[in-house]
């Protein structure tokens, strides 16, 4: 057998049991840990081991996001494909057009191109249209994608490329819509999912060159923030392949959770794979109830306010309660009764107090008729702005567990915080602290391409409540650096039913780890991100080595795997 010891200046072990320690040894053949204690400890389990010594460094779990899009965020975020958020580069719209006119003068003629992330509230941006991206896009097809995920921009190219008779779309399609001119052609916009596939799925295959290499971009990146596991909440089977050759890399650095999206019909029927269950499974099945407060579609009880912000992003003044709604009490619960007893987990997609109100209402009905009411079932809830703590008692008590956002706080709380809603609300968004103290089980994510996957940055802010701005919003719902560090670790491993293998560092469980270059309980709050970095992760007891990773999925054939996004806009459900 092969063995190994880590040693480090401390393990954080996320064990109540045993906290801290000084060293963990590793069976290398199973990826699982013999012993946590001492060097002595450790050496006594393990006498043939070799000792890898990290110095200063720190070791914990690895980190976990519960809520993500591995696959669809390396498509349009990583090259070829261009991240246009404010948050990674592009804070105004002015950076957004010089980019557009330099991509536009730069790439081969005739090369359609994919821009994501464009923010109407955060960047002061339009929303484009036909004839303005013609103006910047005359000879080529070019498609840009709203940071909310529910709505596209496009030119003329594109619409020439799809075949459009007359540049006419096609009719709408439940749940969503084309935008047109008077005429009925195409005035170059698409909103919600069915409409966004309907451009997007026939240009991506053309606008991708490897399209493997780019998902594995995204996993990467993810590393580099300490993650080791995940989840894909826009799981549809045509993305198995993909998944299968990330996981079948000797260097893969991400375990994935799948929850298939409930619109396709496959979303209830087993999962097999020949990839080890413990680096691919299919979890659960995805469902949304309504869409982003950044363009208006969350149903809330409160009102969105009159200002600049609003009426640049469009969005009318007043509360939105059900109009809101993706689709109607009776459709959800036709959907969780088709699923119920197929012992996948649930996942909702919900921002508004009023659309939990009614999810919630939904699971209590759908847990009762199916006898799984006080049973393990972890039924989910994501995103989860605008609710409040009542709410997450109620959650609670149904053993419903709850998937939250820092990264809406962290990137637009300045502007939820008076300018969208007001302060009684926007200071409040994101209610961890309520959450914590509801008794509710709480993780963390991300949320694949509308944030980077900072987990430090997460941790932060709700210890701190601070913007990166540095304004404070909401001091009532800070949270302990114990429990953040809960909510992306053993919480997030409990809301993937995976608490037993990974998430914490003890006996039995997965080697999984993140490197940190200090101890973060030593250093001030405000300056976490400051302070301390990550400097590498550990998976089945094996440091990854990124570059290995990426070389060997960039030494794959490309064309094995364009039949896979052939029809990737399927999978653009509510991000």
């Amino acid at each position: 057998m092969s063995h190994v010891i880590v040693k480090a200046s401390t393990v954080i072990t996320v064990d109540a049991e045993r906290p801290r320690a000084e060293a963990v040894a590793v069976d290398t053949e199973t990826g699982v840990i013999l012993a946590v204690g001492t060097l002595a400890d450790c050496q006594g389990a393990a006498p043939d081991a070799t000792v890898t010594d990290l110095g200063p460094s720190v070791l914990m779990p690895g980190f976990i996001d519960s809520h993500n899009h591995p696959g669809l965020s390396g498509l349009v975020t990583q090259a070829p494909a261009y991240w246009i958020a404010p948050y990674v580069g592009y804070p105004s719209f002015a950076d957004v057009d010089a980019l557009f006119r330099k991509a536009n003068a730069e790439e081969p003629a005739g090369q359609p191109l994919l821009f994501n992330g464009l923010d109407r509230m955060l960047q002061g941006a339009p929303e484009l249209d036909r004839v303005q991206l013609d103006a910047y896009f005359p000879d080529r097809a070019a498609i840009v994608f709203d940071n909310s995920g529910h709505e596209v921009y496009f030119n003329s190219g594109v619409i020439a490329a799809l075949g459009w008779p007359n540049g006419t779309p096609p009719a709408d399609p439940a749940g969503a819509s084309f935008g047109r001119n008077e005429d009925g052609s195409s005035n170059g916009l698409a909103y919600e999912s069915s409409a966004i596939a309907q451009v997007l799925t026939p240009m991506l295959p053309k606008i991708v060159s490897h399209p493997l290499h780019s998902c594995a971009q995204w996993y990467a990146l993810m590393a580099r923030h300490g993650v080791t596991a995940t989840s894909d909440h826009s799981y549809s089977d045509d993305s198995k392949p993909i998944f299968e050759a990330l996981a079948s890399t000797s260097d893969c650095p991400i375990r994935v959770s799948l929850y298939h999206v409930s619109t396709e019909s496959t979303c209830g029927e087993p999962f097999s794979s020949p990839i080890p269950d413990n680096m691919l499974r299919k979890q659960g099945i995805k469902l949304w109830a309504d869409g982003a407060p950044w363009v208006g579609t969350i149903a809330i009880s409160f009102p969105y306010l009159d200002t600049p912000t609003t009426r640049n992003a469009q969005i009318a003044p007043g509360a939105t309660y059900e109009t809101k709604m993706n689709y109607s009490r009776a459709e959800l619960d036709a959907t969780l009764s088709s699923y119920a007893d197929k012992g996948f987990q649930f996942a909702f997609h919900v921002n508004g107090d009023v659309g939990l109100d009614i999810v919630l209402d939904a699971y209590e009905r759908a847990l009762a008729l199916n006898n799984l009411t006080a049973t393990d079932h972890r039924w989910r809830v994501e995103h989860l702005g605008a609710c409040r703590g009542d709410q997450f008692e109620r959650a609670a008590n149904l053993g419903v567990v709850l998937s939250m956002g820092p990264y809406q706080l962290i990137y637009w709380g300045d502007l939820l915080d008076g300018e969208i809603f007001d302060s009684s609300i926007g200071a409040q968004w994101q209610r961890i602290g309520d959450a914590f103290r509801a008794g509710a089980v709480v993780a963390f994510h991300n949320d694949g391409m509308v944030s980077p996957p900072d987990v430090l940055l997460n941790i932060q802010t709700v210890i701190t409540r601070r913007t990166p701005s540095g304004q404070l919003h909401g001091p009532e719902q800070i949270i302990s650096l114990d429990d953040a560090i809960k909510a992306q670790t053993i919480n997030a491993a409990h809301v993937l039913h995976r608490d037993h293998e990974i998430g914490s560092i003890e006996v039995g469980k997965l080697a999984d780890f993140t490197v940190l270059s200090r101890d973060p309980y030593e250093v001030e709050a405000s300056r976490l991100t400051a302070d301390v970095s990550v400097e590498g992760t550990w998976v089945g007891g094996k440091p990854i080595d990124l570059d290995a990773f990426l070389e060997q999925v960039r030494a794959t054939d490309p064309s094995e795997h364009h039949s896979a996004i052939a029809d990737v806009g399927e999978r653009i459900h509510r991000c």
